[in-house]
């Protein structure tokens, strides 16, 4: 066993994991402030319901072995609560158990990203129940479509998603995705529009009138993500090499540029770059870098990221064009991003993109693998939404949601003076 590496996944996990508190300062910053404690238990909910799917049957679907090849699911009775998977197979790169923990902490971020859509109006006993389920059903059977593989004892590739390795055989090429692009970003971003749809638009929605309560908040947890994707994306690779080396600097480069570019955007259209708008073009980098970083030179990253950051700062309009409330922009960044970076891939990928060496079967691959995650996504978490609005509800009352929801759901306030109960 290889203790270098092992250390090296473990201490990724340990990044990743850090990016949903990351998220929930993120997207508390960017709510309102009687609703902050709200919006970031969305997250810590989600740290806490998935940890435990995750162990008693999310990894036995997500990673069925060779099963994993069915569509659209299927699972390993055997990994069934990880007891099969405490022994260290002998010759082993690492312990099972340590990829396990890597893995769980793509599935919580994943979840905890779709509460974005629904900032202000949520109940949080329904969100857990949305995040069951669709974990379930959604997210587990798309990891599998995705980073489920496997090597036969010569070392050869023997089995894979359909995603990443099954239309090799139809192809010649799977799709890449390195870090979860499709399984993290568009899987995300289609939910977060479905659940914007079945919630509607919070009261007196307009473009304007909603407004970010505690930037520095955004700030700190745009940090925390950038931080924690460094484990997101070079730790994708499960061993600490040149091609983590390469996913780490794109990892640098690409929302370094989006950055850049959200602000020049905002600076032409708005007049002033602002602080949100610096925070949010780093993710939508980040997002856009994460299915590309180890199969893109820097240079390409770079430019990935400025189209990146230039998009998603206008995508993220469409919401007040189209009308449905998106509350914190999921949609614009982790949708729009997650296909602007994947699509890339079919243009300049290293050696298969269409002006890097390669014909167009690398584009087309890429987006049979954004679509469909896309479409299957977005059909079933607007189906289990709509369920639990028109069962047990999903939306808090409008006059909850004027007085501010942290107080009637949790019981809580974001911001009290020591003084003021006395």
């Amino acid at each position: 066993m290889d203790q270098g590496n092992t250390a090296f996944i473990l201490i990724c996990a340990a990044l990743v994991l850090l990016m949903t508190p990351g998220l929930a300062f993120f997207y508390g910053g960017l709510v309102k402030a009687k609703s902050v404690i709200s919006m970031m238990m969305l997250s810590f909910g989600a740290m806490g319901l998935i940890g435990v799917l995750w162990v008693v049957y999310g990894y036995a679907i997500a990673f069925p072995g060779a099963e994993g090849v069915v569509f659209p699911w299927s699972i390993d009775w055997s990994a069934i609560g990880l007891t099969s998977l405490l022994e260290v197979p002998e010759g082993a790169a690492y312990p099972p158990l340590a990829f396990v923990a890597f893995q769980a902490t793509f599935a919580i971020i994943t979840v905890a990203l779709v509460s974005g859509a629904i900032a202000d109006r949520a109940k949080f006993g329904s969100w857990m129940i949305f995040a069951a389920i669709w974990a379930t059903i959604v997210y587990f059977p798309v990891a599998s479509w995705v980073f489920n593989f496997g090597l036969a004892d010569d070392g050869s590739f023997a089995y894979g998603g359909w995603i990443t390795y099954g239309m090799q055989e139809t192809f010649g090429l799977g799709a890449i995705d390195f870090a979860g692009g499709t399984a993290v970003h568009i899987n995300a971003g289609a939910a977060a529009l479905a659940l914007a749809l079945v919630l509607g638009k919070r009261v007196g929605f307009q473009k304007g009138v909603h407004v970010p309560h505690n930037p520095p908040f955004v700030l700190l947890g745009a940090g925390l993500l950038w931080f924690g994707w460094f484990g997101f994306n070079a730790g994708s690779e499960l061993a600490a090499d040149g091609t983590a080396a390469l996913a780490f600097i794109n990892t640098i480069a690409a929302p370094a540029a989006a950055l850049l570019a959200w602000l020049l955007v905002e600076k032409l259209k708005d007049g002033k770059p602002t602080s949100v708008g610096a925070a949010s073009g780093a993710v939508a980098g980040l997002v856009a870098i994460t299915p590309a970083c180890a199969s893109l030179t820097p240079g390409w990253a770079i430019l990935l990221g400025f189209i990146a950051g230039a998009v998603c700062a206008l995508a993220i309009e469409l919401k007040f064009k189209l009308g449905f409330d998106d509350s914190l922009d999921v949609v614009g960044i982790h949708l729009v991003g997650g296909l602007i970076g994947t699509l890339y891939l079919g243009f300049f990928a290293t050696s298969t993109g269409l002006f890097t060496g390669g014909d167009g079967t690398q584009l087309l691959v890429q987006a049979i693998a954004a679509f469909a995650v896309l479409a299957y996504s977005f059909v079933l978490a607007l189906i289990i939404g709509f369920a639990i609005e028109k069962t047990i509800g999903f939306r808090v009352k409008n006059e909850d949601e004027i007085a501010g929801i942290d107080t009637i759901v949790h019981g809580e306030e974001g911001y009290v003076l020591a003084d003021s109960k006395a």
